[in-house]
Formats: structure tokens, C-alpha cells, sequence
């Protein structure tokens, strides 16, 4: 099938020119990322399972926090509506939230609410890259109380956060993106004539009226309940049906390595193929990536097939980095300017 032609080199980067100063609020699951690196020096005798000799953590904004990070680094200004618990993790996260010059007006703390954390363990040798071994997760669901304060929190923090060029919806199902809170969104956005993005990990079918939604081939997959493989066929059906059930104008379906499909009203189906290498080297958080920066595109003007072709690049950039990543309004330029594009 032939791929799309990609948008010219000026008009691309006149658009990531245009990132600077977009305001986008951020309605999203704030979680912590953290990394703990080891270097393997034997099997254990107790079990059969590796022991590593510990060298060092890292912590990173995760989830929807991650898709806040790569606006800031793309030159916009992110305004996060979220909440984190009373407690360390919370703590952390609003100190590096802070440390990244991300303005946390809309963040609010909430009671007994243990804020998100997954730890990942990575492992390697002296010259071998780092490996993950496992991830746990500490994450617990909102009681019905919880539930109720976080709809009233949104709701007075859309009102702080004051105009804005977008919104983005970053929803990984933890409790935050009930029905009533996504209806405040849209609200908000239609208030402010502002494309409204968004992205759920398990409730992608609940996303009905907005302009746009990213989800992987796997979430459409699960939201269907089909099985797409690499049958084009089944994709563009599936996209199609996405759009028609969620009133959408555009549903741009990310593909790993196989890059990236956008369908839109009126229009015939879009294939773009990867940008860059197709061996990757870590793939968390790359859905934030993209979402960032298609929804600051749109915000900036951009026509959604323009919109998606930065967003694959954005995307192709950050799949090449360890751990949870973003990609810089620098190296967007970069990229766009060295590429050979068809």
C-alpha cells in the first residue's frame, strides 16, 4: 500500500516554530516514574533469579505527567490538571514537576490517595545496555469520596488554569477520567475554540466528541474486540468504526514499527511509515510523545495529517532513548531538516 507523502521540510519546521508559548492543559493520571539500575554479577543461590549489584535510581514524570514533560520540552506550556496523594511520591512529583519549571496550579493533593508509582529494575553487565528485569506497580483506585472531590477539583482547576490553545486528555485508567470530568474538558475546550486530544489506556470507547484520539494498536484491539495483526484491511475498518462510534474528526492509530495510520471524515486512509530506525530501544511513555505533540501541532495550526507526520518523528526520536523520555523542540528541527522525506 503506498504510504503517505509527508508535508514540506518549511512548513513542518514553521509549525514546531509555532510550539513556543502554546498553552495546553494537561487533563491527566500524574504518576512517578522510577528506575533502579543494577549490574548483574551472579545467580542467586536461594533462587534462580539474577543479583545485581546496585548502582543508582533515576525518577521521571510518568503517565500523563510524561505527556505534560514532553510539551514543556517542545517548546509549549503545559498546564496540568491532576492530583497527587499526601504522601512521599507526591511529594517528589510536585518538586520535580517545580525543578521543570511546569506550573502546578492545577494540581491539586488529595486524601487517602497513594499517588502513582512503578518502579522498574534494569539490569546489564559492564558493557551491555541496561535490560528491564521487572516493574511493579503502586497504584491503588479512588474510593467513591475521592472520586467525587477529584470531578469538583477539576472543575476549579480548569477555571486557575485561564485560556489555553488545547487540551489534552491523557487517561491511564487510574482513576482521574470519569465521564463527568471528561465532559468538563470538552466543555472547557469548546469555552476556548481549542482542539480537545485525548488517549485511554482501557476506556477508549468513552472518548466520544473530541477532536482527536491516539490510541496504539493494541487499545483499539481491546476497545473492539478484534484482532488487526497486519491485516490492512481490519485496520481500516476498525478506524473507521473508532470514528463513527466516537464522533471524532480524526483517530490517528499508532503502529510500533509500523509506523503510524490516521483516518479522518472525508478522507481516505493515511499510512505513514516509521520515522527512523525501526530497532528501538525503549518504547515507555512513546504514546506521551506522540500525543504531545500532535495536540501542541493542532494548537499551533496544523492541518491532523500534518499533525501526525510531526508526531511520528517526535515519535521515531524518543523510541531511540532509555526509559521514560521527551523529545526536545531542537532535535524536532533537527530531524525534520536532515530527513530524506519522500
Amino acid at each position: 500500500m503506498k504510504a503517505t507523502r509527508l508535508p514540506g521540510k518549511e512548513r513542518l519546521l514553521a509549525l514546531v516554530a509555532a510550539f513556543q508559548g502554546r498553552r495546553i492543559a494537561v487533563v491527566a493520571d500524574l504518576v512517578m516514574d522510577e528506575f533502579l539500575n543494577g549490574r548483574v554479577e551472579r545467580i542467586s543461590r536461594e533462587a534462580p533469579v539474577l543479583i545485581l549489584q546496585y548502582e543508582g535510581s533515576d525518577q521521571r514524570l510518568g503517565g500523563g505527567a510524561n505527556a505534560v514533560h514532553n510539551i514543556k520540552t517542545l517548546g509549549g506550556e503545559p498546564l496540568p490538571v491532576g492530583f497527587v496523594g499526601h504522601d512521599e511520591t507526591g511529594r517528589s512529583l510536585m518538586a520535580l514537576l517545580r525543578r521543570k519549571k511546569i506550573n502546578t496550579v492545577g494540581v491539586g493533593r488529595a486524601k487517602s490517595y497513594g499517588t502513582p508509582l512503578k518502579t522498574r529494575i534494569l539490569g546489564g553487565g559492564f558493557h551491555a545496555t541496561r535490560q528491564q528485569i521487572v516493574r511493579m506497580d503502586r497504584t491503588r483506585p479512588l474510593s467513591a469520596a475521592a472520586q467525587s472531590w477529584s470531578e469538583g477539583h477539576v472543575r476549579e482547576a480548569l477555571r486557575r488554569v485561564g485560556p489555553v490553545d488545547g487540551v489534552l486528555v491523557s487517561d491511564y485508567g487510574l482513576g482521574l477520567v470519569s465521564q463527568e470530568v471528561l465532559r468538563l474538558a470538552t466543555a472547557f475546550a469548546r469555552k476556548h475554540r481549542a482542539p480537545l486530544t485525548a488517549d485511554s489506556r482501557h476506556a477508549l470507547l468513552g472518548l466520544s466528541g473530541v477532536t482527536a484520539v491516539t490510541p496504539n494498536e493494541p487499545e483499539v484491539e481491546e476497545a473492539l474486540g478484534i484482532a488487526i495483526g497486519h491485516d490492512m484491511k481490519k485496520l481500516e475498518k476498525a478506524g473507521r468504526a473508532l470514528q463513527a462510534r466516537l464522533k471524532t474528526p480524526s483517530v490517528l492509530v499508532t503502529r510500533g514499527s509500523d509506523g503510524m495510520s490516521l483516518f479522518e471524515a472525508g478522507e481516505p486512509p493515511r499510512h505513514i511509515p516509521v520515522f527512523g530506525s525501526d530497532e528501538v530501544a525503549d518504547v515507555t511513555g512513546a504514546g506521551d510523545t506522540v500525543i504531545a505533540t500532535f495536540t501542541l501541532a493542532l494548537a499551533a495550526g496544523a492541518t491532523a495529517l500534518e499533525a501526525a507526520h510531526l508526531a511520528n518523528i517526535a515519535g521515531g526520536l524518543v523510541v531511540m532513548k532509555r526509559g521514560t523520555a521527551t523529545v526536545s523542540a531542537r532535535e524536532l528541527r533537527h530531524a525534520i531538516r536532515h530527513a530524506e522525506f519522500a
